[in-house]
């Protein structure tokens, strides 16, 4: 049997405000292609389908445009929920794409009951683990304590005790949404700590044949069979030297056979440069990275002024600018002293923050702004405040 292991599409979101919805279907194209062209019979996919629990409608409209093309394949498909997902949004409809060769598994209460397929040397038991809330599952589940690592035990406990039943020729397959040990996360992933505890030890899946991580943006291999292919597409520009794409797994009557990667479409790099203004425009180095999505971090001191325009006349796509920490200025004061005017404040912020006075344009529209914030020209003036009226008890008099 082969395998096509993906996860954390993340449909829907964007990259530093950047549409990736395009970028996400021409990655459903390239996965529908690799489908026949590595004639795979099942493709799993291991949570993260969306972005949110509430989806965008152009993302629901693309999840239900990449289930209907995937029923049409020659393949099976698996999905498990992620901690993104909305476990009841997501698995609406599940008993009906059952028939479709379409099998969803978002409720906890599934656990230990699998997708059996079969091939020329016999059954293959797929269980799809959602993601487990160990909140959610503390009492139902009699957890003990609540972790990520209890909720995945007992998770195998049920999936072990429904392989046992099935006898030693019937090969596994496991989907989980996790943070397991040996990984490195990268920026874009959401923290799922419950009071500090993440982790899950590899050796909870032991005995399985082939494990199919999702979660961790960036592939990685922690033993032959237990793997994370990473999501398709780079989602922080902590992600710029990952390459992203899809494992292929060949299961043989024995169980794991091996395993090879498929490179995913790259619609735009991602490259972080650092340097000073001046040489970044100028370097002939960078000529390369011109059309990339781009971090830009720079080390003038003063910070030069309308520096994103000029950035971007090189590159275009310059998303985000920053600036290291030893370019505070450091002799800038904690707090301002006693009787310090708002104005006085907001020009000692320029100076500590860029390394240079406010200009005198500068300086006037701080003035501007902090007229405009105290005085309220809409604001009602007390009747007979003047007189020194008392209006508290309703009459004027």
């Amino acid at each position: 049997m082969r395998i096509l292991h993906t996860s954390d599409w993340h449909l829907g979101r964007s990259f530093h405000r950047e549409d990736l919805l395009g970028h996400q279907g021409a990655f459903i194209d390239h996965l529908l292609e690799v489908v026949e062209s590595e004639k795979i019979d099942v493709v799993v996919v291991s949570g993260d389908v969306y972005d949110r629990a509430l989806p965008h409608v152009d993302a629901v409209a693309l999840a239900d445009e990449t289930f209907a093309r995937l029923a049409s394949s020659r393949a099976k498909v698996v999905v498990s929920s992620g901690n993104h997902d909305s476990a009841q949004r997501l698995g609406f409809g599940a008993r009906l794409m059952d028939f479709a060769g379409v099998h969803v598994r978002t409720d906890a209460a599934s656990v230990g009951t699998p997708v059996v397929l079969k091939d020329r040397h016999g059954d293959v038991a797929i269980h799809a683990i959602p993601y487990l809330d160990p909140s959610a599952l503390l009492d139902p589940w009699k957890l003990g304590h609540r972790s990520h690592e209890a909720a995945l035990t007992e998770a195998m406990t049920r999936v072990r005790r429904d392989l046992a039943a099935r006898g030693p020729r019937t090969r596994s397959v496991v989907l989980a949404h996790a943070f397991v040990a040996g990984a490195e996360p990268s920026e874009s992933e959401r923290d799922i700590s419950v009071g500090g505890v993440s982790r899950v030890a590899t050796g909870v899946f032991d005995g399985i044949d082939y494990t199919a991580l999702g979660h961790l943006h960036g592939s990685h291999v922690l033993s032959p069979g237990l793997r994370y292919s990473g999501s398709p597409l780079a989602y922080s520009f902590s992600e710029a030297d990952q390459v992203k794409g899809s494992w292929v797994v060949e299961l043989t009557a024995k169980g794991f056979g091996s395993a090879s990667w498929i490179d995913a479409p790259v619609p735009r790099r991602l490259s972080r440069i650092t340097g000073k203004l001046s040489e970044l425009l100028k370097d002939p180095a960078l000529a390369e990275r011109e059309d990339d999505w781009v971090q830009v971090t720079l080390t003038d001191v003063p910070r030069p002024a309308r520096a994103m325009e000029q950035l971007r006349r090189r590159f275009p796509h310059t998303l985000v600018l920053q600036f290291p920490p030893s370019v505070v200025d450091p002799k800038a004061p904690a707090r301002p002293a006693s009787g310090t005017s708002d104005h006085a404040i907001a020009l000692d912020f320029v100076r500590h923050v860029r390394g240079s006075k406010a200009t005198k344009a500068e300086t006037a529209l701080l003035q501007e702004a902090v007229d405009g914030c105290c005085h309220d020209p809409d604001q009602d003036v007390l009747i007979g405040a003047s007189t020194g009226s008392d209006l508290s008890d309703g009459g004027a008099g």
